[in-house]
């Protein structure tokens, strides 16, 4: 008994670290693109708040995860369930990683928990269907604000700035509220995120929300030490020129948006959000035609709305492969 409690502890352990990779990398990627950090600089900081985030505001979410999906007597009836969520979650995950495709971690793994739910007829269907609302509105959101600040305002602020400060004192009071808005929505990554990781075992029983959130908190920080640059590059970088103005708002429209989620128990994708702000300036700068002819944003968007179905029919096809009803 004690081995198979193990595996999907260690599971966990492995899943985190990824999310820690390709989601909470993601917090950082509008500052590493505007060039206020370096890259270690922005894995470091992630790693920090990410635990911070996770242990103090992780228990509404992993709460969901764990048992507002599907009741958490799912997991307990049979440990292969959870096994499977975290195999269907870590194989896109670090798929991801290697491809450098940010893949929203949240959708995998809360699609493939739904896969099960709906072979068991246990599915939350309220719970569900509020999570998918949210993740429709947060990027929408996310976008607007990044397109309408982009458009009708950056360069009015910009302006402002030039004429009336120096250009050291502007950089400073920049790179100051870069650094704040960046650790906020890292420490938002943290509180959102160590979730996916860790809700099923607590459903399972073997570990409370706190352990979960501190074990899931410290992977999460490896793993974006360890791997994280290789996200920040695709997002920070490939999908459009970001400054210092752009980056902090990115960030702290990011991080309002995911502390409201959090504080509702909605698991988010940090990455969706974060990424569909960028694009929402790519929209402004560089027009609709040419960022939809992105070839990264094609790949993104494409993966977002795959995972989905493709996790919700895995995690079906596994609960009939695996289990007697």
């Amino acid at each position: 008994m004690t081995l198979l409690l193990t595996a999907p502890l260690l599971l966990s352990v492995l899943l985190a670290a990824n999310i820690g990779a390709n989601n909470s990398a993601a917090a950082m990627a509008s500052s590493y693109g505007a060039g206020a950090r370096t890259k270690k600089q922005a894995v470091w900081l992630i790693a920090i708040f990410a635990v911070l985030g996770a242990v103090i505001a992780g228990a509404p979410v992993i709460e969901t995860m764990g048992k507002g999906i599907v009741p958490s007597s799912v997991f307990e009836s049979d440990v292969i369930l959870t096994v499977a969520v975290l195999v269907i979650a870590l194989v896109f995950v670090s798929w991801a990683n290697v491809s450098r495709i940010p893949v929203a971690t949240t959708h995998a793994i809360v699609c493939s928990i739904a896969g099960i739910g709906l072979f068991f007829g246990t599915l939350n269907e309220s719970r569900f269907y509020e999570i998918i609302g949210w993740w429709i509105a947060a990027p929408v959101l996310s976008w607007a604000v990044g397109f309408f600040v982009g458009k009708f305002l950056y360069y009015k602020i910009l302006n402002y700035l030039v004429e009336n400060f120096s250009e050291d004192s502007v950089g400073r009071v920049l790179k100051w509220c870069i650094t704040v808005s960046g650790t906020f929505l890292a420490f938002s990554a943290g509180a959102n995120n160590s979730a996916n990781a860790v809700g099923p075992i607590v459903g399972l029983g073997i570990i409370d929300s706190f352990w979960g959130s501190l074990l899931a908190g410290v992977a999460m920080a490896v793993g974006a030490l360890l791997l994280g640059g290789r996200v920040l590059e695709t997002v920070g970088k490939q999908i459009t020129e970001i400054c210092l103005i752009r980056a902090i708002t990115v960030e702290a429209t990011a991080a309002a948006i995911i502390v409201a989620a959090s504080l509702s128990g909605i698991p988010v994708s940090i990455t969706e959000i974060v990424t569909a702000g960028i694009v929402g300036f790519s929209c402004a700068q560089h027009g609709f035609g040419a960022t939809a002819k992105n070839r990264h944003v094609l790949k993104i968007a494409f993966f977002w709305i795959a995972v989905p179905f493709i996790t919700v029919g895995i995690g079906y096809a596994a609960s009939m492969l695996l289990v007697v009803k």
